[in-house]
Parts: C-alpha cells; sequence; structure tokens
C-alpha cells in the first residue's frame, strides 16, 4: 500500500514555481470534457493561443504543449536544428549555456559567444563577433538567465541577429510577467515560456509562438525533424485538421487559462515587478549584503551572494525550517554561493516579500552576521516611494 504523503508547504518564494492564485486552483477542480474530440475545447484552446499572442506582442501562431519549460526549448532546437548546422549560442549563464547540449543532441555545431556573467549581453560586442562570423541558422538567447537573474535585452540582441539573416530563439520563461515582451517588434522568430513562473500557475504548461520565417525554415528541412513529441511541424494545421498530435493535459489548460486572464486584467503588471525588485535590491545593497549581478538585473528574481563563511544550500533550508518561507539555492558554479529571492506573478507583493527579508535577516543573524540596516523596514519605506 502506498504511504499517504502530508506535505507542510511553505511559502514559495522560489524562483519558479512559484504561488498560486486561488482562482487558477479553482479552474483546474472541474469536470473536464474529452480535449481530444470536443470542438468546445479546440475553440478553448486557439482562443488561449491567441491571449498568449496578445501577451507576446506578436501576429505569429502561438502553441501550447504539455510539459514544463524544458519541452519548449527541446522542441525548438529538435524542429529548427539539422546535422552539421552551425547555430550560435549566446552564453551568459547557465541556462545559456546548457543550449550548446541541446543543440548536440540533434548533430548540429554550438559555437558559443561568451559574455561576462554578472551583466547582460553587449550588443556591440556581438556586432564585433557577427563582423567575422555570422554563418548561422539560428541563435540561442536567454532573456533572464535565472540562476543569477540576469537580464539580455533581446530588443537590442534580436535585430541585430536578423541583419545578419540568423534566426532568434528566446528563452523568456524566467522573464516574462515582470518584463515586458514584444516578439514582433524584438524580431523574435521563437519566443518561449511556460506556466511555473510569472504567469503564477502550477508546472506542466509550456508555450512558444513561431514566426513565418521559423514555420519556413522547419519546412525546408534536408531531413526530417528526429522527434514526434519535440516535432513542431506535426502542430501546425491542428485547428483546421481538428486534431491534436497527443492529448493535451486539459486541467493544465484551464488553470493556465485563468492565470493567463489574471496577468491580462493587470495592466501595468511589469511596473509592479520592476518596483518590487528595486526596492529588495536597495534593501539588500543598504544591509551590507551584495548582489551577485554588476548590471542588467531581472524584476523577477533578486540573487544575493552568500556572506563567507556560509552555505547557500544550508540557508535556504534553514529558512525554510525556522521561517516556513522557501527561497531559491542554486547550482552549478553558482550552488552554495548565491542564493535567490523570487518576486515574479504572485510572490511580487509587498506582503510576501517583505516577509521573506524579515525572514532571510532573522535566520543570518542566528548565524552571526549583523547587518547594516533592516532590510524590512528599507523595503516597506522604498516601497512607499
Amino acid at each position: 500500500m502506498i504511504k499517504k504523503m502530508n506535505f507542510d508547504v511553505p511559502l514559495l518564494m522560489t524562483p519558479g514555481p512559484t504561488q498560486v492564485r486561488k482562482n487558477v486552483l479553482k479552474a483546474r477542480a472541474v469536470k473536464a470534457t474529452n480535449p481530444d474530440i470536443d470542438p468546445v475545447f479546440f475553440e478553448f484552446y486557439r482562443e488561449t493561443c491567441r491571449g498568449l499572442s496578445e501577451f507576446l506582442n506578436t501576429a505569429s501562431q502561438v502553441l501550447i504543449l504539455g510539459g514544463e519549460g524544458m519541452v519548449v526549448l527541446d522542441a525548438a532546437c529538435a524542429s529548427l536544428a539539422e546535422p552539421g548546422d552551425r547555430v550560435l549560442i549566446i552564453d551568459n549563464g547557465l541556462f545559456g549555456e546548457g543550449f550548446a547540449d541541446m543543440i548536440k543532441v540533434y548533430g548540429a555545431e554550438p559555437v558559443v559567444f561568451k559574455g561576462d556573467r554578472t551583466r547582460g549581453i553587449s550588443a556591440a560586442d556581438l556586432k564585433t563577433f557577427l563582423e567575422t562570423d555570422s554563418d548561422f541558422k539560428f541563435a540561442t538567447i536567454v532573456h533572464c538567465d535565472t540562476p543569477s537573474g540576469v537580464l539580455n535585452d533581446v530588443s537590442a540582441l534580436c535585430p541585430l541577429l536578423k541583419s545578419y539573416g540568423i534566426l532568434t530563439v528566446v528563452d523568456s520563461v524566467s522573464s516574462m510577467v515582470g518584463e515586458p515582451i514584444f516578439a514582433d517588434e524584438w524580431k523574435i522568430d521563437v519566443c518561449m515560456g511556460a506556466s511555473q513562473k510569472g504567469f503564477s500557475a502550477p508546472a506542466g504548461i509550456s508555450f512558444l509562438s513561431i514566426s513565418d520565417d521559423a514555420w519556413n525554415l522547419m519546412e525546408n528541412r534536408k531531413v526530417p525533424i528526429p522527434s514526434y513529441y519535440c516535432n513542431l511541424l506535426i502542430w501546425k494545421n491542428y485547428y483546421e485538421n481538428f486534431w491534436f498530435p497527443y492529448t493535451p493535459p486539459i486541467h493544465d489548460i484551464l488553470g493556465f487559462r485563468a492565470a493567463l486572464e489574471n496577468v491580462l486584467e493587470e495592466k501595468k503588471i511589469a511596473d509592479r515587478h520592476r518596483k518590487i525588485a528595486e526596492a529588495v535590491r536597495k534593501a539588500v545593497v543598504k544591509s551590507g549584503l551584495s548582489l551577485h549581478l554588476e548590471s542588467d538585473y531581472c524584476s523577477t528574481v533578486t540573487a544575493i551572494n552568500v556572506p563567507d563563511g556560509l552555505d547557500g544550500e544550508q540557508l535556504v533550508q534553514k529558512i525554510k525550517n525556522e521561517c516556513g518561507i522557501l527561497i531559491g539555492g542554486n547550482f552549478g558554479y553558482l550552488k552554495g554561493k548565491v542564493i535567490r529571492i523570487g518576486h515574479m506573478g504572485e510572490n511580487a507583493r509587498v506582503k510576501y516579500v517583505s516577509k521573506t527579508l524579515k525572514a532571510l535577516q532573522k535566520v543570518l543573524k542566528k548565524e552571526g552576521v549583523l547587518l547594516n540596516a533592516d532590510m524590512q523596514s528599507v523595503f516597506l519605506k522604498e516601497m512607499k516611494k
């Protein structure tokens, strides 16, 4: 017999998954139709995709796939990359670097353009690089590299790449909702997002917009796409053909639709995120702690250097056990050295961020770290301005 598990759920202040609003949970807890054959659901799915097109400021088709954010990243690589293709990997973070591994799976050659991992990619430096080497099928860029919270200026980088005939594939999973996105204006060919971060829906849904140039590239491949689940071409005429390639996770989509409506209804949602992010950074700096980044901060996550002598992973667990709040640890070269507060979506509320800063300071004090200022007080003062 399977043992029953009782989860003591902490206040989630991680950079995804995030807290989920009640109306989103309620939307998932309803009787549902058979999504494979009911025309009402086909229309619901298409209208949800159109809502995402509105959010992304694009006329391109949007598809919702079953699976967390990694699914759309893999689908883009599988559908665009062919053996022997040269693909430009723009790398100033762990997730940016990770695109190289996905590209290799499909036989393409990743060429890495490395940037400083404590700041955004320089468009001027990228232009200098492209002047000597621009023979790339497409380029991958991470809008916000979550482990560090660095924000790359895709509004400058993508038009530059397109001017050299290079398609642009942008991972905006961690930046969405907290940062504005204008996919068409910024020349983004494939823009990817997911449910569990700024949208504040449960993990399990991901989506992407696909430009005409990206569709044309897929349709004119020399070899078939080496995947079924991640083959975007099989989705192209799903509505006209009244056919989904696989059964859509209907309850996940119902919940995500409610979350999307929450986002679209809040007209200045990016401003809310920006103000909270700026207040968090000021509180951290005035306390005497140090931010991991030098510049180019994303409004959805703040990365903080762990004081000398402490371990970040242990610090995260102590905050959870002693205060009932779960913030983000890290991985790779940042593991144990950098902790993160996720102020995205439903997390980006004054009461939650205030409690989190208070808890962090409390645990640091118990660890012998005395700060120069009370982070909660500084944060609240900044929010009143």
